[in-house]
This record gives C-alpha cells, structure tokens and sequence, in this order.
C-alpha cells in the first residue's frame, strides 16, 4: 500500500476515533445532567459561606453572592438543613460580604455553622402563620400524602386553593401564598406529591417533570371536590407549573377549576434544559440526548425511569391553544434557574388568557421575598377579578 494512501486511511481512522471519543463524551455528559434533573437529592448544596454570627445584636455576615444581596426576607437551611434561620434586609455590604438581620432560629446551632442555603421558604408550619389548620392526608395512587388544610377568613366556603411545590422541595414552600388566598375566601390544601420526601415514593424514585406527578394533585382535586369545592384555583411554583397544567388538562376534576396560578413555573422544558445547557457551557447536542433519554424506553436504562416521559405533552408554549381558563404568570427575567422566556412565550400567545406580572431581579421562587407588596398586590387583583363559575 503507497505511503500517502496509509496516511490517509490513519487519518480518516484518527478522526473517526475523535469523533466517536466526542460522542461517547457527549452521551456521558447527558446521561449526569438527565439524572441530576429527575433524581431528587438527598442533600441540597449549601452554597454561601456564613462569615459570622452574632446572636446578641441579631446580624449574620455572609458572602456575597447573587441570593444574599437580594432585598427581602429568606429562610437560611444550615448544618446540612438540620438547621434553620430567618433572616431579614441587609444593613450593610462591601465588595465581599453582606450583612442581614436575623429575625429568628428555628432550629439548630447558627452560630456554630461555616455554611447554608439562602432560600424562598420563610415558614415551615401553617403554625408559623398563626392560623387554624389540620393535617390530613391525600389518598394518592401511591398511597396516603401529607397535605394541610387551612380554612378561609369567615370560615368553609366553596373557593379552594391547591398549591404545589418545585422540585427538590416541599410543601412549606407555598405556606407564602396562603395569607392573600385566605383573605379572599379561599380554603387552601397545601399538598405533597411522589418523591418529594413526605409523600410516598413512586417504584423508580425519579421526577417526572410532571408527567406522572399531576396523578397526586388529581387526587388533591378530587379530595377538594368531594368536600365541598366548587371552584379550584391551582397554584404551582416551578415544576410544580408544569405539574398543576397537566392537572389542568388531564383531570377528571378539571370542570372544578375556575383559573391557574403559576410562580416562577416550567412550562416548556425543552426552553428549561435549553438554559441549564447554556449557563455551564454543554455542547448543544446535550440537550437533545437527554430529551432522547426522557422519551425513549431504552433510555430507562440510564436515567433510571420506569417509563418513557411524553415531553411534547409538558410544552405549553406549543399547547397554547388548549388553556381555556385564566392564568396568572409570575416570574423574574433573573431567575437563573427556569428561563422566563417561555412564560413570556404563552402569555403572548395566550393575550386572551394569560396575565403576566415580570419582576426583573427577584431570582427563582423568591418573588414574593423580594417584592411581598407588589407579588401579593398582583395576585389579590388577579383574584378579585377572577370570572366565578356555576357548577
């Protein structure tokens, strides 16, 4: 074989190499970020290093970091979340710190803990909220859930709110919104779903992005219509938007739903893994493989899921036409974990339907810590306005 003809046949089999090294690098890639998506942790990053604690004058010194300099009031989890703290405004910053307020410890030892997680939830019970509940339980297709039921101002009515949590949290989460539905005659069920850490698991211990999760806010519907409610505004806050849409549109119990509301949500997760592809630098590809992943059979084998996941069917951006009840969106454009670009998406599609309240430095989920007047203001307007519907 000539000489010139062996160099070429070693390039084209070097390059081969190369793309097939890249390939299967790729693949890996998409198979971590698909897991680190549905595989709910066992542990939250804590990811701002505490600086100093002093108890006596109420301050805590933090690094500066895009959460800590927000205004508003957060929850703090600390000694891997066995510990938690509220704390309030700054009072002061410099190039690396931010010092707050402390407004309380609920548990744990603040001042011996190095690091924590700056967070949206504020309370933990309804109890924190100095209102009557009850706990009750949610018969789910996987078994009894943990919900709170938490009655209007004036007493039981017919109007209820069910509200739903993100991802990687729980039900505490939404006790936010339970003061401005309470004030306007709502009774609230502040619910758990598969996988969460309070309700049962399902048999692959995986997130379904809301695909099989809307069977446990189903249930929560029907619970709420068996006592009583007539109408039925659902609220979810991240995946718990994309959850509380399929609830909408695959329900039996959906004719109880007078309107939706949905905190800084998923409604497209192809736009939602678009961004976390983009803000660490992945090769586009990835995206499309772990959607492969999601969609396929075989992909079970990898990520772990018992069933394929019908992506199509969580892209309300594309199903725009299929919402026929009033929607309230809010969401930050610095969210900087779901992409307000697809809420923005269905509420132009959806002019008709869809109200949009765009905050612009309020991060994911933190909304209502960042500006509590206007995200209350905004949803009590949305409310007192909302049609009522005759059953």
């Amino acid at each position: 074989m000539p000489t010139r003809m062996k160099i070429a046949i070693g390039g084209v089999v070097g390059a081969l190499s190369l793309v097939g090294a890249a390939a299967v690098a790729t693949a890996a890639v998409s198979v971590i970020v698909a897991r680190k998506v549905i595989v709910p942790p066992s542990r939250r990053e804590e990811d701002v290093a505490i600086r100093s604690v002093d108890l006596d004058a109420g301050l805590i010194v933090l690094d500066a970091t895009a959460d800590s300099r927000l205004r508003g009031e957060y929850s703090l989890w600390f000694t891997r979340e066995t510990g938690h703290a509220r704390i309030g405004e700054i009072v002061a910053t410099t190039a690396t710190t931010v010092t707050r307020r402390i407004l309380g410890v609920d548990q744990g030892d603040l001042a011996a803990a190095k690091r924590g997680r700056l967070t949206g939830w504020f309370y933990l019970t309804p109890a924190d909220l100095g209102v009557p509940y009850d706990d009750i339980a949610i018969a789910t297709p996987l078994g009894d859930a943990p919900a709170w039921l938490i009655p209007p101002t004036g007493g039981p009515g017919t109007r209820w709110a069910i509200h739903v949590h993100g991802r990687a949290v729980r039900r505490p989460e939404t006790l936010r919104a339970v003061p401005i539905f309470r004030a306007a005659g709502f009774t609230s069920l502040v619910v758990s779903y598969r996988n969460d850490g309070e309700a049962p698991r399902s048999g692959d211990f995986r997130y379904a992005l809301g695909d099989r999760e809307w069977l446990d806010v189903d249930a929560a519907m029907r619970y709420a219509v068996s006592h009583g409610a007539t109408e039925i505004v659902l609220v979810g806050w991240s995946m718990g938007g994309a959850t509380v849409l399929q609830a909408l549109t695959r329900s039996v119990h959906a004719d109880a739903v007078a309107g939706v509301i949905l905190e800084s949500p998923v409604v497209d997760w192809i736009a939602a893994l678009d961004f976390q592809v983009r803000i660490r630098r992945l090769p586009v590809f990835v995206r499309s493989f772990v959607i492969l992943l999601f969609q396929k059979r075989w992909g079970g084998f990898f990520t772990g899921l018992a069933e394929p996941l019908d992506i199509d069917r969580l892209d309300f951006v594309s199903r725009a036409r299929e919402l026929d009840r009033p929607v309230l969106i809010l969401h930050s454009d610095d969210d900087g974990f779901v992409p307000s670009t697809a809420s923005r998406a269905l509420a132009v599609a959806r002019p008709d339907l869809v109200a949009y309240e765009a905050f612009d430095t309020a991060r994911h989920t933190k909304l209502w810590n960042y500006d509590r007047e206007r995200w209350e203001g905004a949803i009590g307007n949305w409310l007192a306005n909302l049609p009522r519907r005759d059953r």
